[in-house]
């Protein structure tokens, strides 16, 4: 079923905007059995969520529901994405959201190559020069998910991000948001790295580790952050997380 919450006390109303946050988990390298998770902090001059550890992540954009980058997913269409969010349309935006944010907060693009269906690395020096220029030019609004995609001819990988919850910023915030999270396989060839503008931290850390040291107070974060840390930490591997977010939506 879908996880709908609010979260903190409640004052007066403020409109609400979709956004959208991925989780990347990757197995750790010295352990079969042992999950990890992508982070970041959000800077202390951030409007919202100040100083906060979070997962990459942001508001839902219109270009985000761009029929033109629709047109260039795989594994899922707006049909079976609003489904799924139990929304009456409009859902693959929120996926895209999530990647596009993902992209800029992280590096990280889930995409593939459209000839060879391969997923996109960047573990050369010309490749993440290319793609860290682009992240930068997306990120401030001089190009789109869409100009890159058309540039380096990619479609965007949909297939393996899997919606997990859905929390609602409650009523008395300054910003509130309808944000939903989704879990996703970080890529190989891939290594993310917070983008020292809108975030200036980041970690690979286990899901228990990162909810033990948000009890010591190391790590600040909101109750939703925390709240899909323990879906997370019910799982060891990648599969049984994927198996477990498919039955969110089931």
């Amino acid at each position: 079923m879908t996880v709908e919450r609010e979260f903190h006390a409640d004052r007066h109303d403020e409109p609400i905007k979709p956004a959208s946050t991925v989780m990347l988990v990757r197995g750790r390298s010295d352990s079969i059995a042992t999950l990890e998770v992508f982070m970041v902090q959000r800077t202390h001059n951030a409007s919202f969520a100040r100083g906060m550890y979070v997962f990459p992540g942001g508001r839902v954009d219109d270009s985000d529901a761009d029929p033109r980058l629709h047109a260039l997913c795989d594994g899922l269409d707006d049909e079976r994405a609003s489904t799924l969010l139990r929304v009456e349309r409009g859902g693959l935006a929120y996926w895209v959201g999530a990647l596009r944010e993902c992209f800029e907060e992280s590096g990280i693009l889930l995409a593939r190559h459209a000839r060879s269906g391969e997923l996109v690395r960047i573990d050369d020096a010309a490749t993440a020069r290319r793609f860290a220029e682009a992240r930068h030019a997306v990120h401030d609004g001089t190009a789109t998910l869409l100009d890159v995609c058309r540039e380096e001819r990619l479609r965007l990988a949909l297939g393996d991000v899997r919606y997990v919850s859905n929390w609602v910023t409650p009523r008395g915030e300054s910003r509130r948001f309808d944000t939903r999270f989704f879990v996703a396989p970080a890529p190989p060839g891939q290594e993310p790295l917070h983008d020292d503008l809108e975030t200036i931290d980041s970690l690979w850390v286990s899901p228990s580790e990162a909810l033990e040291r948000a009890t010591r107070g190391e790590l600040a974060m909101f109750p939703p952050t925390a709240s899909n840390l323990q879906f997370l930490a019910g799982h060891n591997d990648i599969g049984t997380v994927l198996a477990a977010a498919d039955a969110v939506g089931s």
